[in-house]
């Protein structure tokens, strides 16, 4: 059995990756749907409206989203699973800014037109490409994880760029988008806690319901869909919209925290995960992780208060 970091069990068992468990037509169903929401919000605006992130348009956010001559995200993903995951992470902050000033005077139709590329590759990548490249390591922004994990990456990506959206006049992403971003983020903190070794897991959950992720060290790390409410064990509870603008770092986690807008239980549960951030620190999510750090960090104060990126 060959594991999704490129090596070999010893004991032959099958290791877990993740929702590249599922069968694709799931997760693809959960990231061509996020897609189609986001080209829906994206002709609903106009693009020179400024966004909540500092400096950009809807202009900024959708080119960087888009698929274009001197830009092909999905297909250097897919050469990098076909030659086994070598190379280096991609800087995202320098290719964000080359993308968005090469592409600064493009036109709305060219804009739109690259985004419907985009989804288009991922449909093409989803039909046609063979299934064994969804559990091959593919190098990504925070390092080597399964192809499919990266696609279903997507869907995170959109739905947080759909609620910077929202403030320009866009319709707001429907919760299934959201619980599709959730999903890609439990999912790439499994996968990150068990390729740093890390035993242990956590809940993203939801009145509308959430995701649960378990990693096990070499056995890998499973995810799977909660009913909504506190399931119990480690958890980050907060409507869908706020833990996706948390774990982006739209919001402010302490100060959701404190206004108990967003709730943590079983701390320690988290803490256990916080040493991701230090190699991955652009990780989605990590402003929570970090949130977990500096509580337990703390003597009292915010602790006792608890109990009872583009």
């Amino acid at each position: 059995m060959t594991r999704s970091d490129g090596t070999a069990r010893s004991d032959g068992t099958a290791r877990h990756h993740g929702m590249a468990d599922a069968e694709r037509d799931e997760v693809g169903g959960m990231v061509l749907g996020a897609w189609d929401a986001f080209l829906e919000q994206a002709a609903a605006v106009d693009l020179d409206r400024p966004t909540r992130l500092p400096g950009w348009r809807a202009h900024e956010v959708c080119v960087h989203l888009g698929c274009w001559d001197d830009h092909t995200a999905l297909a250097d993903l897919i050469a990098s699973a076909r030659a086994g995951g070598t190379g280096t992470p991609p800087d995202v902050d320098a290719t964000n800014a080359r993308v968005t000033a090469a592409h600064r005077d493009a036109s709305r139709g060219e804009v739109l037109a690259a985004l419907r590329r985009n989804r288009d590759a991922t449909a093409h990548y989803l039909a046609d490409e063979p299934r064994e490249l969804d559990t091959a390591p593919a190098v990504a922004v925070v390092g080597r994880l399964p192809l499919l994990s990266v696609v279903l990456g997507q869907a995170y990506e959109l739905a947080v760029h759909g609620l910077d959206m929202v403030p320009c006049g866009a319709p707001p992403a429907p919760a299934s988008v959201l619980q599709a971003g959730l999903a890609a983020l439990a999912d790439v903190t499994g996968a990150l806690a068990a390729r740093e070794h890390i035993t242990g897991g956590a809940t993203l959950a939801t009145p509308d319901g959430g995701w649960a992720f378990a990693a096990a060290d070499d056995r890998g790390w499973t995810v799977h869909r909660v009913a909504g409410g506190y399931p119990g064990g480690t958890a980050v509870e907060a409507p869908a919209d706020l833990l996706l603008e948390a774990a982006s770092g739209r919001v402010n986690p302490v100060v959701a925290l404190t206004r108990r807008r967003l709730r943590v239980h079983e701390l320690g549960g988290l803490m256990a995960l916080a040493p991701i951030v230090q190699t991955a620190p652009g990780i989605p999510g990590g402003p929570i992780l970090q949130l977990a750090a500096r509580t337990l960090g703390s003597a009292g104060g915010l602790l006792g208060r608890l109990r009872g990126r583009r």
